[in-house]
């Protein structure tokens, strides 16, 4: 394991939310990251869907470790999400990118994956704006 995807896996363990969901950090380099999610019916919908706020939140955290892994400490200041179908399945996987960095911001995408009997479909994406912490306010 590389000192960085130690040093994400760190940071995943210290969010209360992502505990509980269950996320884990699957890669985490320079301008990428990958973040997956057991399916479980906590975790969907009253169709048996994956709950979008579900999706979203792998989404948005995926895209923060992506734009994190150029930028160091930093947040989400915007995002936007297509839901392209239902999340079905027993895996959710979120695949970040950063498109573009500078001092302060990184513009990322993600694509978020369902894996449904051994067959992977896109099922949403998103792209978001990641802003460095200012730690001297």
């Amino acid at each position: 394991m590389t000192d960085l995807l130690s040093f994400g896996k760190n940071i995943l363990g210290s969010q209360p939310f992502s505990v509980l969901l269950g996320t884990e950090l699957e890669a985490f380099e320079p301008g990428k990251a990958v973040l997956t999610l057991a399916v479980r019916d906590e975790l969907k919908q009253q169709h048996g869907f994956v709950h979008g706020g579900v999706v979203s939140y792998l989404a948005d955290n995926a895209l923060t470790y992506a734009g994190g892994s150029v930028l160091g400490d930093s947040v989400t200041s915007e995002y936007k999400i297509n839901y392209l179908r239902p999340a079905l399945g027993e895996r959710l996987t979120a695949r970040a990118t950063v498109l573009s960095s500078g001092k302060r911001q990184a513009v990322c995408q993600c694509e978020v994956i369902a894996l449904n009997n051994g067959e992977e479909r896109l099922v949403a994406v998103a792209q978001g704006t990641i802003s460095k912490v200012d730690t001297k306010s």
